[in-house]
């Protein structure tokens, strides 16, 4: 008994040594600053490290780089170093005894440390995990999460464990209440989810983004790269995520703020305070971005909306750091030269010797992309175009993917003195049967382009011109008449457009659309609307089920995508059967959600209604208010040129119209300077049409005193010909009115052309306005019905005392007016209004 005892307090002692040696190993590990320091105490204590030291012991490795800058990480010395590998070896050995959130901290410990994936000890960490999960052992959302993010981060998107992830989050997904643990989860699984569980998910992310707190920007990042994977652009998450990118200003840098921008892009998404925000900040460290990789992202968040100077700053220390950029970091520049519109020569040549050493680093679809800028930046390395035509043809050849090579024919159609070869007209026709419609269009339209330059020199290559373009027709037709499902045709449709689909598909895909009708819902009405925007077709039974579903559902539809609904209708001149209910539905949304608008979009709305005939106070009031354009001039400061340029003309067209239509709002007409500088830049000759009408009229009026031709109005209205006839009917002369003649060659800018300096016209005279319409003023369908803005001229017109007479192009250049004389009676009965 007394040997059993003391045996008893020998191994006592001996576990309680171990176990004080156990925690101060442990504690040594925990207290490391350097790796050299953690490699030294596994070096000394091998035999006695257990499954939770070596995973501490990763986890501090990976900690320690962690802190660090990220040029400053040293993670090749911490790979190569001999007693990495030991701890490797030894984890891989005792993981079977390893605490789940240990596996997990483990494998995310050396995936950011760059270990490759196919390293036995990855393999080893993610096969034990798995077996936990289908034991139903690792159930932890913590540890879960970190799990899916580490095979996210291995791209194993589409594997059985992430499905059984996805499940395990399925039916557990209410348990979840942490905005960390599901934005992780939501970019893991994304892949591999169903339609109605992606829905469930947003559902989920928007009740806790609502919840109280403080939401780090990276979560609301990652909802939006959640978003980019399933490519949706959801409206209320998008603006919840920006909300909280703006309120965590102060923690952003370049690398946040390049990311968000790109994953706005990829969207469709923009925010004005958010650009102006990231501007002021990355315009104040400016000088803090001197290697490659921070300052090609400088480049792509900065350069679009930088002021002169700090452009110039931005391309010239780019030339300078040319040859430092990646292949990658090439493209990133040239993609946002493209969309600076900046084609510095200098820099350009820069790029393009850089290039000449890098074409074998890009694949397929950045070759693509990379001959596409160099084309539009005009670039004129002439070799280097031969390089990127050598290594396309190449893709083109050995390209078994109808979408690859779609693209390929594309940019090839692009470059300069292309000679076609007839192995691309065959290579076309094989993969046509397989192509999308977005597919079919780019290939119809490069073979249109090669055949209107005569670039097709082969013996029959009409003849092969001829049946590809046949069977390009065909599969159209037939992918049309197969459609079945409305989202799925929307999706193909987005970046249709071109002669070729306007003039072959057009009316086949109304039809369509027509036969899908009852798809239509309150989540497609505004790819619907796009698409009809785009087409310029004036549809009555899609445009009344639009606005029959716009106002059952319009809880349901975002404000900014109401603006684009309204647009269909303002744009394409069309009134539903419900006109009054649909717009006063929209309008009263609108009214109640403007503070969720941007500042420009309030501009561009108040357009589309005035086009329509509407003017909100609370948004007409809301608009013309000094501290709103304060507002509105410095975000303009940082959008891009067209959407600038779109504000600005909308604006004007507004205040005119609200002066004019609105004169209780006693809102001032300050527009004048604005539009005397567009004139002024915009001043063109007169279009032999129009000087042909002019000779006309002037034979019928007896000379060429009698009417004005380019004339600018109050309000700065453009119209082709003027006129003034008496209560008798007879003209009169300009000249008798001491009004100066417009020159026939161009338009004069009168100094005249307010209210109070025009000569009124006797009592009982007209002043007529004439004006030729062209196909732009109207809808291309069979209808040519007169779109808004001609009809909202034709109005302002009116209101100004003139007689409006249109002519419209497809009247006068019909076989009715063939003949001068028929042209001559047609001019007379329009100006004299006689039957």
């Amino acid at each position: 008994m007394l040997c059993l005892r003391q045996i008893c307090l020998f191994t006592l002692r001996r576990y309680q040594a171990r176990t004080l040696c156990s925690d101060l190993l442990l504690s040594q590990i925990n207290g490391c600053t350097h790796e050299d320091e953690v490699f030294s105490l596994v070096g000394r204590n091998k035999a006695r490290l257990s499954e939770k030291h070596v995973g501490i012991a990763l986890n501090m490795l990976w900690q320690l780089q962690k802190k660090r800058p990220f040029l400053l990480r040293t993670s090749d010395y911490v790979r190569n170093h001999s007693q990495f590998l030991t701890l490797c070896i030894l984890a891989e050995n005792k993981v079977e005894h390893m605490e789940d959130e240990v596996i997990v901290d483990t494998l995310y410990s050396i995936l950011r440390l760059n270990v490759e994936d196919h390293v036995s000890l990855a393999k080893v960490l993610v096969t034990e995990a798995w077996k936990r999960l289908e034991r139903q052992v690792l159930l932890s959302f913590p540890a879960l999460s970190k799990f899916a993010l580490c095979l996210y981060k291995q791209h194993r998107h589409f594997c059985p464990i992430i499905g059984q992830v996805a499940h395990i989050v399925d039916t557990k997904l209410d348990s979840i209440q942490d905005i960390r643990i599901l934005s992780v989860l939501m970019i893991s699984i994304s892949d591999v989810i169903t339609e109605s569980f992606r829905d469930r998910l947003l559902h989920k992310a928007e009740q806790l983004l609502e919840e109280k707190g403080e939401v780090h920007f990276n979560y609301a990042r990652r909802i939006l790269q959640f978003l980019q994977n399933v490519k949706l652009r959801y409206h209320p998450l998008l603006e919840k995520c920006n909300r909280i990118f703006l309120a965590s200003a102060s923690q952003l840098d370049i690398h946040s703020i390049s990311h968000i921008f790109g994953l706005y892009e990829q969207l469709g998404f923009d925010n004005a305070e958010f650009r102006l925000i990231a501007k002021q900040l990355l315009s104040e460290t400016i000088d803090d971005y001197y290697d490659p990789e921070t300052f090609a992202k400088l480049f792509f968040a900065l350069g679009p909306m930088a002021g002169s100077k700090v452009r110039e700053r931005l391309l010239v220390t780019a030339a300078h750091m040319a040859e430092e950029f990646s292949s990658q970091q090439v493209l990133m520049i040239l993609k946002t030269m493209q969309k600076m519109k900046c084609r510095n020569s200098h820099l350009l040549k820069k790029m393009a010797s850089v290039l000449h050493e890098r074409l074998d680093s890009y694949h397929v679809l950045q070759l693509v992309k990379l001959t596409q800028y160099l084309v539009v930046l005009h670039c004129q390395d002439l070799e280097l175009f031969a390089k990127l035509k050598m290594l396309l043809l190449g893709y083109l050849k050995s390209s078994v993917i109808p979408a690859d090579t779609a693209a390929i024919i594309r940019v090839l159609a692009m470059l300069p003195s292309f000679q076609v070869e007839e192995m691309i007209i065959n290579k076309a026709a094989a993969v046509v049967p397989q192509c999308s419609l977005h597919h079919l269009n780019c290939i119809a339209t490069a073979l249109v382009k090669w055949n209107h330059h005569g670039q097709l020199h082969w013996q029959n290559s009409s003849e092969l011109c001829a049946k590809l373009l046949q069977k390009l027709n065909d599969c159209g037709f037939q992918r049309l008449q197969k459609a079945n499902n409305l989202n799925l045709l929307l999706e193909e449709l987005t970046y249709v457009n071109g002669e070729w689909f306007e003039e072959v598909l057009n009316e086949e895909t109304m039809a369509m659309c027509q036969h899908l009708i009852d798809q239509i819902t309150w989540a497609n009405v505004l790819p619907l609307s796009f698409f009809l925007i785009k087409s310029d077709h004036r549809c009555p039974a899609l445009f009344d089920r639009i606005a029959s579903v716009t106002v059952a559902n319009m809880d349901k539809i975002p404000p900014s995508e109401i603006y684009f609904i309204l647009f269909l209708f303002s744009a394409l001149n069309y009134d539903p059967p419900d006109n009054e209910e649909f717009f006063k539905s929209c309008i009263q949304h609108l009214t109640c959600n403007l503070s969720r608008l941007e500042t420009y979009h309030l501009v561009l709305l108040g357009h589309v209604l005035a086009m329509a005939g509407y003017f909100p106070p609370v948004l007409i009031t809301t608009i013309f208010n000094v501290s709103f354009l304060s507002k509105l001039d410095a975000q303009l400061k940082v959008l891009p040129d067209t959407v600038k340029q779109r504000v600005h003309s909308s604006l004007m067209k507004l205040n005119r119209a609200v002066c004019l239509e609105c004169p209780e709002f006693h809102i001032p007409w300050f527009h004048e300077p604005y539009c005397q500088r567009v004139f002024h830049n915009s001043m063109s000759q007169i279009n032999p049409q129009r000087q042909h009408i002019h000779r006309m009229l002037t034979e019928i009026l007896g000379g060429s005193h009698y009417s004005r031709i380019s004339v600018l109005t109050p309000y700065y209205y453009e119209i082709d010909f003027e006129c003034v006839l008496d209560v008798n009917k007879k003209p009169l002369s300009y000249m008798g009115q001491n009004i100066p003649l417009d020159g026939v060659g161009g338009i004069h800018l009168r100094h005249d052309i307010k209210d109070e300096g025009r000569k009124a016209p006797p009592p009982g005279a007209q002043r007529i306005a004439l004006e030729f319409l062209d196909s732009k003023a109207f809808s291309k369908d069979y209808s040519r019905h007169l779109k808004g803005e001609a009809a909202v001229k034709k109005r302002h017109l009116e209101m100004l005392g003139y007689r409006v007479v249109q002519i419209p192009h497809f009247e006068w250049n019909s076989m009715v007016l063939s003949t001068k004389g028929e042209q001559l009676e047609y001019l007379r009965q329009q100006l004299y209004g006689i039957q």
